[in-house]
């Protein structure tokens, strides 16, 4: 599995403190802003794992999930949905594709600990 893990997020702030941290845990991040991009993003780069904001504006994380999915490469990729709306979205996030939602504010010290679920180092 690869070792890239892209990283979809509209707030530069959330997006940023995530790829500083997933780096210094050792794996290469590639970034989306918004649902569009995290399809290409996926295509060209084949992670390994997908941290997806859901609630995104134009394209959100439901929409790229179900896109992602359907790409054959990509269909086994965990992706983790994240959003501030967990239990507005979770069900839909979940039978769009989605592996796991994980509820925002984000516990970055835990991000590690979710890494390691999907990454057998």
């Amino acid at each position: 599995m690869a070792k890239t893990i892209l990283v979809v997020e509209d707030f530069d702030d959330v997006r940023d403190a995530m790829s500083i941290i997933i780096e210094l845990l050792g794996y290469d991040v590639v970034l989306a802003t918004d649902g569009h991009e995290a399809v290409a993003q996926a295509k060209k780069h084949l992670p390994g794992l997908i941290f997806m904001d859901i609630a995104m504006p134009v394209f959100d994380g439901i929409a790229a999930t179900r896109e992602i999915r359907s790409i054959a490469e990509l269909a086994g990729v965990p992706i983790l949905a994240v959003t501030a709306h967990g239990q507005h979205y979770r069900e839909e996030a979940l039978a769009a594709g989605c592996t796991e939602v994980i509820d925002k504010p984000l516990v970055f010290e835990d991000i590690g600990k979710v890494i390691g679920r999907y990454f057998n180092d």
